[in-house]
């Protein structure tokens, strides 16, 4: 495994100052580095495999730039961490492309900053959670590396 494709939906690329209470005071730029130092130390300490991984860290707020990270996944044969934000709830094509990366056999983590099931019930439902490998969600920046963790342990 080269890289590994975390990818983020909607109002995301405003962490550190969207709702502090709710997503906290650090950026995305904060979750790279998170992200990118957890990687180093799994390679050093052995994970399967003992070669660094890279993070492929993207934001944006378009749903058919989503589809075609996703797509860009399944043909490069790359895992994903998906942070659907607001499209988790609606948006069956973006679950249609989720399913593809699982189809492919690749791991495709669902994660979630805070704890939908915790906050208004429209959050309550994903349309991605059962096309996926995996879902971690209320751990703040913890459940992308809680979703890096699990797919370097596959």
């Amino acid at each position: 495994m080269a890289s590994v494709l975390v990818l983020n939906g909607p109002n995301l690329g405003r962490l550190g100052s969207r709702e502090p209470d709710v997503y906290g005071s650090q950026d995305l730029g904060a979750l790279e580095a998170l992200l990118v130092a957890d990687a180093a130390a799994a390679a050093a300490s052995g994970v399967p495999g003992g070669e660094p991984v890279g993070i492929d860290l993207r934001q944006t707020n378009d749903e058919a730039e989503l589809i075609s990270w996703l797509y860009e996944a399944v043909d490069t044969r790359t895992p994903v961490i998906l942070n659907p934000a607001a499209f988790t709830h609606y948006s069956y094509a973006l679950r249609d492309a989720a399913a593809l990366v699982t189809k492919a056999g690749l791991p495709l983590v669902e994660v979630h900053i805070s704890n939908p099931h915790a906050r208004e019930t429209f959050r309550h439902t994903s349309v991605i959670s059962g096309v996926a490998s995996g879902v971690i969600a209320g751990f703040g920046f913890g459940s992308y590396r809680l979703a890096l963790r699990g797919i370097l342990d596959l």
